[in-house]
């Protein structure tokens, strides 16, 4: 939530971070449990309301902040990408076993709730805004970022109670799903512009690399490809489809 030199610590414990998530985070270029966002600039919300939708914007808009080495979660779509997962199966928990008992488990042990991620959020977002209106007479999103900043440090910490679902367990399930949606493929609606990517140097879909096997401690750069850049024919192929990267230099 820091700005600045505060987002690349924060983007460098990235894998520490989703490891104590209550749900893990999915790997860079793998498919998410989100359906597809539509192509083109207009995202519609699938699954949140217009004052869900606002807090979403404003919370990933914190966790991971615009600063002068790019753009942030919002900018890049998070919030479309979050929708579409809470719309789709994993929303619902539909490929999940949901006949209980329940009892408080482990970070090893995963999902532990009779609450669906839908029925997280929908409870969370509700219960965080009256926690805002109680305490600053105003909805989160209408909140100054450093009172945003508290909230979400209250939430983090359990310091904030909410009725029908765990502060921390909530936390814990945004922050996990803005690290998904930051740094999935592009074409699950976040990323926008592979803002993550280029971020941190990852090149997207995985090509051959049997030349570069023996190049120990040279760093491979190259223009990150999304799926719907194969999809599209954007960028050339091999014979066994896969992408053929433009290696560039990286200024770090």
């Amino acid at each position: 939530m820091e700005q600045s030199s505060g987002r690349r610590r924060f983007l460098k414990s990235v894998t520490a971070i989703s490891g104590a998530a209550s749900i893990p985070a999915q790997s860079l270029a793998a498919e998410p449990h989100a359906q597809h966002a539509p192509r083109g600039a207009s995202q519609p919300y699938m699954f949140l309301t217009q004052p869900e939708a606002a807090f979403i914007e404003a919370a990933v808009a914190r966790l991971i902040p615009a600063d002068e080495l790019g753009p942030g979660a919002k900018e890049a779509g998070v919030a479309f990408f979050i929708d579409r997962q809470l719309f789709g199966g994993w929303g619902t928990m539909a490929r999940m076993y949901r006949l209980g008992p329940w009892p408080e488990g482990t970070p090893q042990q995963g999902y532990q709730s009779p609450l669906t991620p839908q029925q997280v959020y929908r409870i969370g977002i509700r219960a965080v805004n009256e926690h805002c209106a109680k305490h600053h007479g105003k909805s989160f999103e209408a909140l100054a970022a450093p009172q945003q900043d508290e909230v979400l440090r209250g939430l983090d910490a359990g310091k904030i109670e909410l009725e029908a679902v765990r502060a921390q367990f909530f936390f814990n399930m945004l922050l996990a799903n803005t690290i998904e949606g930051f740094f999935s493929d592009p074409v699950y609606g976040g990323n926008r512009d592979k803002v993550g990517w280029k971020l941190v140097g990852f090149p997207g879909v995985a090509a051959v690399y049997t030349t570069h096997v023996d190049k120990h401690g040279v760093p491979y750069n190259a223009v990150p490809v999304s799926i719907m850049d194969v999809v599209d024919n954007r960028v050339e192929v091999d014979e066994s489809g896969h992408p053929k990267h433009v290696l560039l230099t990286r200024k770090d």
